[in-house]
């Protein structure tokens, strides 16, 4: 057995053993579930099944291993997602890769999470209720990632985030409307991304595993809670590579990952890309055991002036009971 076969194996059964060790099962019993959100408007269209593709700054949210290969200098991308309820996501990331990547690929990652005003309430003399103001509750995640290929097939990512929530300041029970005591409620945690990618060697078939948001368990007053751990494998391929299309004029990327969340039932995700031209691209995508949406659908278009490349994405998920979520994604390649 080669060296690099021996640490493709270490790696899958280290990853294995911290997912069936540490993520104990419990249902619908994690916070912070902003994390599981789909931080760019690609992914989202393919169902999140990115777990095997090679990707840009934007694939930092799905597996860290994914940029190892970069050669532009900079890239950089900026989604934002109307989610359901009226809540506003905003992810953004940043790879640099000095010297055409040959120290690696350095990764700065930020999500944002306005969830809007709420009133608030405390009980009144009379028994009823008082209008006492509102609140805004906000999420926060700021990362640092790396990434290498370690040989001309196989990568290996890292990522370690900062992740904060404020719930803005809480009524403390007792008191009138006269007098009140109000307390800051916030949670604050560091989180870790792990990520491998292997190109198989067989036509453009790839092999991918990520590890996300392993963190220590969270005290939340007399209740303790972990983030929501999930542990994907992925396989994804160009089906022309079937045909004796030209790959420089038409692409179809299939992409499959399983995912084994902390929380929920194990998903499937499946992806379909079709690109004409290295320019124009649709998209599609659908999720099983999925509480919101199942079906996905998306486009997206690179533009390239002088060295320079910008990309736009779009993706609309039909949201069963609720709205529905739209993404707008722009990337640039420097």
């Amino acid at each position: 057995m080669n060296n690099k076969l021996k640490i493709i194996l270490s790696v899958i059964i280290l990853l294995f053993a911290i997912q069936n060790n540490i993520a104990q099962v419990k249902l619908a019993q994690s916070g912070m579930k902003f994390l599981s959100v789909s931080a760019d408007a690609r992914g989202a269209a393919l169902g999140g099944a990115v777990t095997s593709l090679e990707g840009n700054s934007a694939s930092l949210y799905y597996n860290p291993s994914s940029v190892s290969r970069q050669t532009s200098l900079f890239n950089v991308s900026f989604t934002n997602t109307t989610w359901i309820a009226d809540i506003n996501y905003i992810h953004a990331a940043l790879t640099y890769a000095p010297a055409n990547g040959l120290y690696g690929v350095f990764g700065l990652s930020l999500l944002n999470v306005d969830y809007g005003a709420f009133n608030q309430t405390i009980i009144g003399p009379d028994g009823g209720s008082l209008d006492i103001g509102v609140y805004k509750p906000s999420a926060l995640a700021v990362g640092f990632s790396y990434s290498r290929a370690l040989s001309d097939k196989f990568s290996v990512g890292g990522d370690v985030r900062y992740v904060y929530q404020n719930y803005g300041a809480g009524h403390v029970v007792g008191g009138d409307y006269d007098n009140y005591e109000t307390r800051k409620i916030d949670l604050d945690v560091v989180s870790f991304d792990f990520g491998v990618l292997y190109k198989t060697g067989y036509k453009s078939l790839n092999f991918g595993m990520s590890i996300r948001n392993f963190s220590q368990e969270i005290t939340y007053f007399e209740e303790s809670f972990q983030l929501p751990l999930a542990f994907t494998i992925g396989l994804s391929m160009n089906l022309l590579d079937f045909t004796n299309i030209n790959p420089a004029k038409h692409t179809f990327l299939f992409a499959i990952d399983a995912e084994h969340p902390r929380d929920n039932k194990e998903l499937l995700r499946v992806g379909g890309e079709y690109t004409f031209n290295n320019t124009f691209t649709l998209r599609g995508g659908y999720i099983t055991n999925s509480d919101i949406g199942k079906l996905s659908y998306g486009a997206g278009i690179i533009l390239e002036e002088d060295g320079t490349k910008i990309g736009f994405d779009y993706s609309f998920t039909p949201a069963e009971y609720f709205k529905d979520i739209h993404r707008i994604a722009l990337k640039l390649t420097l």
